[in-house]
């Protein structure tokens, strides 16, 4: 139940951060078509691209994790026992938990502060507020916790059968 919501979230944010991602390319072009014909570039690119970045990010991470997206080295550990692997596989997604959990835990002030003051970025012509990134750096953070904590309930009910989920792609 929880895995399905979840799965069903971060493929809608996924669709959202893939959605901005195409509108950016829109303004990057131009910009540059600006810069280069009219030399008068589009004001506010550098603020838009860099917060656009940053939303993107945290929208798919979710996505990234969920679908095994991420990448981890098992040169050594595909030779260990099935239960060592999967303890292992516990291990690290109890390690992703605590370093979203951190994250998330860094995040909630500077969203609420961002939230409150309306705080911007940028000077003249165009200012972009804030907070849209703290919040989806508090949410993308959230999420992935979640995403991981699953993963590792996941793994645990795997290893009661001898099997080992895979939790990302082995390079």
């Amino acid at each position: 139940m929880i895995g399905r919501g979840l799965d069903w979230i971060s493929k809608a944010l996924l669709v959202l951060a893939s959605i901005l991602a195409f509108l950016l390319c829109f303004v990057v072009v131009g910009d540059v078509i600006g810069r280069v014909v009219f030399n008068r570039p589009l004001q506010g690119t550098p603020e838009l691209v860099s917060s656009s970045i940053v939303i993107i990010c945290y929208l798919t991470g979710v996505y990234a994790i969920l679908s095994n997206g991420m990448m981890h080295v098992d040169a050594l550990t595909v030779h260990f026992p099935v239960r060592v692997q999967a303890a292992l596989a516990v291990i690290s997604c109890l390690l992703g938990v605590l370093l979203f959990g951190l994250i998330f835990w860094g995040s909630i002030d500077g969203f609420l502060h961002a939230f409150e003051t309306n705080e911007y970025e940028g000077e003249g012509a165009l200012r972009v507020p804030v907070w849209p990134v703290r919040l989806a750096v508090l949410a993308g953070s959230g999420l992935a916790m979640l995403a991981y904590l699953l993963l590792a309930a996941r793994q645990i009910n795997a290893a009661r059968h001898d099997q080992v989920i895979a939790i990302g792609t082995s390079h």
